[in-house]
């Protein structure tokens, strides 16, 4: 089988090729990325050596690209990782979100409509459900939670969705979505909270948290996230949505002071910073549904996890140093320049 991989190059898309390379030995993987800011070849450096991996470069919302792509490899899924997905970002310059998030998804479904596949598979996020109060702990995401976003990003992550859902029922495309807490572990680029905390604390610089910190969120590993999609892209209901949760709720500060305690470093390098503009409270996610439909649930607690996350960023410091520099931008062009 040949699995095209949108947005490979990023922290859960590169993540869920090794999971697929590993798994599977007779599929092949085609991987879509446009290589912007947080997209990393070096990330696929391993990926690049196997024969059955191959990479190409560009935007999903290029259609001519796309179509050239689809004609040669005739893949029989698709997954779609690709997403401009930093909500701070977002609010900056919502024009790039709308461009891949809800354009460069159409223009995927448009060539699966002229090229027929098995599958179509959008990657969505929990956050196009907004947010929860945090003095309702017993309420929780569903897949019936109604839509309402808080930000640009989500707002276009939840187009697409409804996007995906009306070729599914207009055009019959086979299609499911998964949505999902955030994730960490490997290879998550170093804006985010996670490694943004770690590489600061090794460095002894200030961590800045939003407000208090008392922001929650259900933290999922990746790798159990990868398993989670290969499950509902290969066996999933056509047409569903499908939550991926951990019930790994913490507040931004937990996960600020538990990373300070694994690198034994003090509490008072943590600085708070004016809240960014309509920041959510919290999210969690109920995984009732992929757990009885295909009987899915997280492998890895948010200890065990956090643990090896660090673990990874302490064993491969040259792979997060590049970015902070800026140097991976450069990967490609060492690998592909003279060819």
């Amino acid at each position: 089988m040949v699995i095209l991989v949108t947005g490979g190059a990023g922290f859960i898309g590169s993540n869920f090729i090794y999971y697929e390379l590993d798994k599977y030995a007779e599929d092949r993987i085609v991987c879509i990325d446009a290589l912007t800011y947080a997209g990393n070849l070096e990330t696929l450096e391993e990926a690049l050596k196997n024969e059955r991996f191959v990479f190409y470069r560009g935007d999903i919302a290029d259609g001519e690209f796309v179509n050239g792509v689809f004609a040669k490899e005739h893949p029989d899924i698709v997954v779609n990782f690709a997403a401009e997905s930093h909500v701070d970002r977002s609010i900056e310059a919502p024009d790039i979100f709308l461009r891949t998030n809800v354009i460069g998804t159409m223009t995927l479904l448009e060539a699966c409509r002229k090229y027929g596949i098995q599958r179509f598979h959008q990657v969505g996020t929990d956050e196009v459900y907004g947010d929860l109060p945090l003095d309702r702990t017993d309420l929780f995401f569903t897949e019936e939670t109604p839509i309402h976003t808080s930000s640009p990003y989500s707002a276009s992550k939840a187009a697409a969705d409804l996007l995906v859902l009306a070729y599914h029922r207009t055009y019959g495309l086979p299609v499911t979505i998964s949505r999902c807490s955030n994730n960490y572990g490997p290879y998550h680029f170093p804006e985010k909270l996670i490694p943004l905390m770690i590489s600061r604390a090794l460095a002894d610089e200030s961590l800045p948290v939003y407000g208090s910190g008392e922001n929650v969120r259900d933290w999922l590993y990746v790798k159990d996230h990868c398993s989670a999609i290969d499950l509902v892209m290969r066996k999933g209901r056509n047409g569903e949505v499908y939550n991926i949760g951990g019930h790994n709720e913490r507040t931004n500060l937990q996960v600020v002071k538990t990373i300070l305690k694994e690198l034994g470093k003090p509490e008072t390098l943590i600085t708070y910073v004016k809240d960014r503009p309509g920041h959510d409270m919290r999210y969690a996610i109920d995984p009732t549904k992929i757990r009885s439909e295909l009987g899915w649930q997280p492998e890895t607690s948010f200890d065990d996890g956090i643990k090896q996350t660090i673990r990874w960023y302490l064993d491969n410091r040259t792979w997060w140093e590049h970015i902070l520099a800026g140097d991976y931008r450069n990967y490609y062009e060492r690998m592909y320049g003279d060819r």
